[in-house]
């Protein structure tokens, strides 16, 4: 069994929570290559919720980032890009739907590429490829 890696998911809480589910489920399967300690925000939070996600974030390995096709509006995970990027924290691209176009948040780098969502992508990432 792979290493258990905390995770943070950041995703369209608007439009894409069915792909964090979807992620966390298939991450549970028991022939999946890798496994993630699930440390995204599943619900609305209330006072300094940027603090708060910043802790979260904190102490996590890696953040993945759910793209679907309206991410590059949704300002949560832009912030929550943000702060990974000045906490150092890895984060990679997922597209997150089979149709359509998926879209980059705003914050994410010019060079971030976005990755298919197979089992070897999804290991290589999680495990520090890129």
């Amino acid at each position: 069994m792979a290493a258990l890696v905390p995770t943070f998911i950041s995703f369209d809480y608007d439009h894409d929570e069915d792909l964090r589910v979807m992620l966390v489920g298939q991450s549970k399967k028991s022939d999946t290559p890798f496994w993630i300690a699930d440390w995204s925000v599943k619900e609305p939070m209330t006072g300094d919720w940027k603090e708060k996600v910043k802790g979260r974030i904190k102490r996590t390995k890696v953040m993945a980032v759910i793209c679907g096709h309206h991410t590059h509006t949704a300002d949560g995970v832009n912030v929550e890009i943000r702060i990974a990027q000045e906490l150092g924290v890895p984060y990679f691209l997922l597209s997150g739907r089979a149709s359509g176009t998926n879209r980059k948040p705003i914050a994410a780098k010019d060079s971030d590429k976005i990755y298919n969502w197979t089992w070897k992508n999804l290991n290589t990432l999680i495990h520090g490829g890129r």
